[in-house]
């Protein structure tokens, strides 16, 4: 995780817990496709919207995000524990069904994506499930409030995922939307399934 980035999530936790907007609509069909209280990881919960539906949904879900006050906001809405855990600290292996990371990775660097997306890989059970959004653009840098953005294309995206595991692509989409900082900006979603060996 970026520095700078992470610093920002602390220092402003309760304000963008507040901005946060509804979850995903991409989140059901996720779900539909696990099994039923199947155990799923989530990176990045930010303010707990997504975990609450899956908690009401009957997952056994592990709810993290890099940055304490966030996670401390989210266990506060939630009464569930959430973790403050940074996504090189996953050393998971086999454990999850899913893997849900809503607007997070996005945040790696470049060069340190391929291993997180290996860590991914790894702490999903075979045939696991993994959604990931991310912001397109072609050159990684800083928006006007110093967050970091590794701003992939689809294609550097997709050498990087292949780079880091064997996946079967089952989905991916673009959407609109305004951020935090008011800018526009286009999302890449991206679900992909563990290969069986």
């Amino acid at each position: 995780m970026d520095h700078e980035t992470l610093q920002f999530y602390r220092r402003n936790a309760e304000a963008y817990a507040g901005w946060t907007k509804a979850p995903s609509a991409r989140l059901a069909g996720f779900l539909a496709l696990l099994p039923k209280g199947g155990a799923v990881l989530e990176l990045g919960c930010g303010a707990g919207n997504h975990a609450a539906v899956m908690l009401a949904g009957g997952f056994a879900v592990r709810v993290t995000d890099g940055s304490p006050e966030m996670a401390a906001v989210a266990a506060r809405r939630l009464s569930y524990p959430v973790e403050a855990m940074l996504f090189d600290e996953l050393n998971a292996q086999e454990a999850y069904d899913g893997v849900w990371a809503s607007a997070c990775l996005l945040h790696v660097p470049r060069t340190e994506l391929a291993d997180i997306l290996s860590r991914i890989h790894r702490a999903l059970k075979p045939s696991g499930l993994f959604y990931a959004s991310y912001k397109i653009g072609h050159d990684d840098g800083r928006d006007s409030i110093g967050r970091y953005y590794n701003y992939p294309s689809p294609e550097w995206l997709q050498a990087t995922y292949a780079a880091s595991g064997r996946w079967t692509q089952l989905s991916s989409g673009t959407s609109e939307i305004k951020g935090f900082d008011e800018a526009p900006a286009t999302m890449l979603h991206v679900v992909v399934r563990k290969a069986a060996d």
